[in-house]
């Protein structure tokens, strides 16, 4: 794999080096416009990015909120999950161009997560010189699977970790003391979109673990090997980005943890189709 590479980079004897900076160029060229168009037409639409997505958690309607209240009541648990008359949010700025400033990322992000599948196939259109041609139609199908994990992990966060977290942060008070929580604008956006990209990306576990099999730098032997220190990693994990409680960081870590079984499936199957090649 390391010589295919290599020799796609530098010693291809249709293209040069520079070549292959310029292809990559206009690679990268179209994935940005890609996402500067997509994100000039959500501008249109900016009302229901953020009153209806990015501000939905914040609203005692929001889609979680009333699921857990259903859970509740088919589990016969009263209202205890119910959580609706309890989110109160004062939201402020306090910075003269935060608003504008919080605008545009905002905008930029969802610009961004709609436009990952389309950056990942520019991506595949690069490497696909460098790939034999029986290998091109599986690195194509991973494609679709990094892009459909990455929404995934967007949804995950979106709609499970993100009321957990803003509701508890907005909730927590260091003392008894009578301390209003007034969240600035610019922190929760920060929080709220940090959040969803970095599930994103973890959720790409089972496809990274994909290529470094493929490549011989980790095997399912060597997953195996780790397992035990794999639940602490995803302990640590959980507790970084989910609330203080016992409950949310359990719940949180058992997708986490699943995605790392599927890694070791995932392993599994990458040695399977390398012996087969030998």
């Amino acid at each position: 794999m390391f010589e295919r590479v290599k020799n796609f980079l530098g010693n291809n004897k249709q293209m040069s080096f520079l070549d292959h900076l310029e292809a990559l160029r206009w690679h990268v060229i179209r994935s940005v416009v890609a996402l500067l168009v997509v994100t000039s037409v959500l501008f249109f639409y900016s009302d229901f990015i953020f009153d209806t997505i990015l501000f939905g958690p914040t609203k005692s309607n929001f889609i979680t909120y009333r699921a857990l209240c259903k859970l509740s009541q088919l589990l016969h648990l009263g209202d205890s999950l119910c959580v609706q008359s309890k989110v109160q949010f004062n939201l402020v700025n306090t910075q003269m161009w935060g608003q504008l400033t919080m605008y545009m990322w905002g905008t930029l992000i969802a610009g961004l997560i709609i436009t990952i599948p389309y950056i990942l196939w520019e991506i595949w259109k690069f490497l696909a010189p460098a790939l034999k041609p029986t290998e091109i139609k599986y690195v194509r199908s991973f494609v679709w699977v990094a892009s459909f994990l990455f929404l995934m992990g967007v949804a995950f966060a979106y709609f499970i970790i993100v009321p957990w977290t803003v509701n508890f942060l907005n909730d927590f008070k260091m003392s008894k003391t009578q301390i209003s929580n007034l969240l600035n604008v610019s922190s929760y956006v920060s929080t709220v979109t940090t959040l969803v990209l970095w599930m994103g990306v973890i959720f790409e576990l089972p496809v990274v673990t994909y290529i470094l099999t493929s490549i011989g730098l980790i095997s399912s032997a060597f997953l195996k090997k780790y397992r035990k220190h794999a639940v602490v990693i995803v302990l640590i994990v959980a507790a970084l980005i989910a609330p203080p409680d016992v409950a949310s960081q359990v719940f949180i870590s058992i997708p986490l943890y699943i995605l790392f079984e599927v890694s070791i499936f995932v392993s599994k199957y990458a040695e399977r189709k390398k012996t087969a090649k030998v």
